[in-house]
């Protein structure tokens, strides 16, 4: 890309994934020339924290109430092919849709939408008037990029764990009215389905589907609340199929009562011939948290009959890095890795729309996400 980007929204992920993970990209990435906030004070201050991150002179700062620097007006730049949109979940998808108008590619954060039927809409929207274009449009899921979660697939697509019978996911958060995640605003008082459970809850059911061989099509489960606060809801507890191939069980909460994780949080995949489990650790001495593979698998030793083999993999949480690389790639029209399709990211909402909505009935995912649009 010859030109910039801009970012729009400066909030907290914008700050602490977005910027290092462009200053780690290096001259991979284009220049930062914009960006964009409803908030004079946030936009400076996402202008001067990039100022710092990328070695910068500080980019052009835009914002509402004012003509001459508003939306409308950083999207008319010439200069900028591409945005990368950081924004409520609820705004983000009538600003999709101004910039792809407005002839920019477009990177937006997960979800895709706050719900399946507005999902669909951007989706057919964009591929009836923009994808023709030439524009691109990915969704930021970074645990879809995860290089873990990514050998973790692999692992099982060549055999590791023979054929996939059963698979166990568990997600304990804790959330307190203090945390930097609780307090934005748009948390707080969150005006989409689900709260906690959509905004964080797409990663995990992202990560499954990168993982197991077969799409998950059918869901029966519960949905409560155990914190006001975490309202409408915190918790999902489902039993999930995936056709006549396998079936699992999810269990997402970010009602935890205390900030420790029980050993059982991740996943654990089982196949007919081993087990793979997937965990995210810290290791001393290195700068960012590791996802760490652990695969057991059962093979036939020589005058010993049935013997376990472990092998460990680990590889470094680097998702928005990969994420903003495979963006960027599929401008230049040479992504391999080939993520963030609508499409996909529809199918990890209406997972979760699915088991919001449940109640114990068993609700065809297929169905509520179609295959072909």
């Amino acid at each position: 890309m010859s030109s910039g980007i801009a970012i729009l929204g400066a909030g907290i992920f914008a700050k602490e994934a977005h910027l290092p993970s462009l200053a780690a990209l290096g001259h991979a990435a284009p220049v930062l020339k914009a960006v964009y906030s409803r908030s004079e004070k946030s936009a400076h201050d996402l202008a001067d924290a990039a100022a710092i991150a990328l070695r910068l002179t500080p980019p052009a700062v835009y914002h509402d109430g004012d003509k001459s620097t508003d939306l409308d007006a950083l999207l008319a730049r010439s200069d900028i092919d591409a945005v990368i949109v950081v924004l409520p979940i609820t705004l983000q998808p009538s600003v999709i849709l101004k910039a792809l108008a407005a002839g920019k590619h477009v990177l937006s954060e997960k979800p895709v939408a706050p719900d399946v039927a507005q999902g669909l809409g951007l989706i057919q929207t964009y591929n009836t008037t923009y994808k023709a274009k030439g524009l691109i449009w990915r969704v930021a899921e970074n645990f879809e990029a995860e290089p873990g979660f990514r050998a973790a697939a692999a692992a099982i697509a060549s055999g590791k764990i023979g054929k996939v019978i059963f698979f166990r996911t568990v997600v304990c958060n804790y959330i307190d009215k203090d945390s930097k995640w609780y307090k934005t605003p748009w948390r707080t008082v969150p005006d989409y389905q689900g709260g906690f459970l959509l905004d964080g809850g797409v990663h995990t059911i992202a990560a499954l589907r990168i993982m197991l061989p077969h799409r998950l099509t059918h869901l029966s489960g519960f949905a409560s609340l155990n914190k006001d606060y975490l309202e409408p809801h915190d918790t999902i507890n489902a039993i999930v199929r995936a056709g006549d191939n396998f079936h699992g069980t999810a269990e997402l909460t970010w009602a935890s009562p205390t900030k420790s994780r029980p050993v059982t949080d991740g996943f654990v995949i089982t196949g007919t011939d081993g087990w793979l489990s997937v965990n995210q650790v810290t290791i001393e001495g290195a700068n960012d948290p590791v996802l760490r593979i652990t695969v057991k698998s059962v093979i036939k030793a020589e005058g010993k009959g049935e013997v376990e083999k472990e092998e460990i993999i680990e590889e470094p949480v680097q998702g928005v890095k990969a994420e903003l690389a495979s963006f960027f790639d599929a401008i230049a029209g040479k992504d391999a890795l080939n993520i963030g399709e609508p499409l996909e990211a529809l199918r990890d909402v209406a997972f979760i729309q699915a088991a919001l909505n449940s109640n114990g009935s068993v609700v065809d995912l297929a169905e509520l996400a179609p295959s072909a649009l």
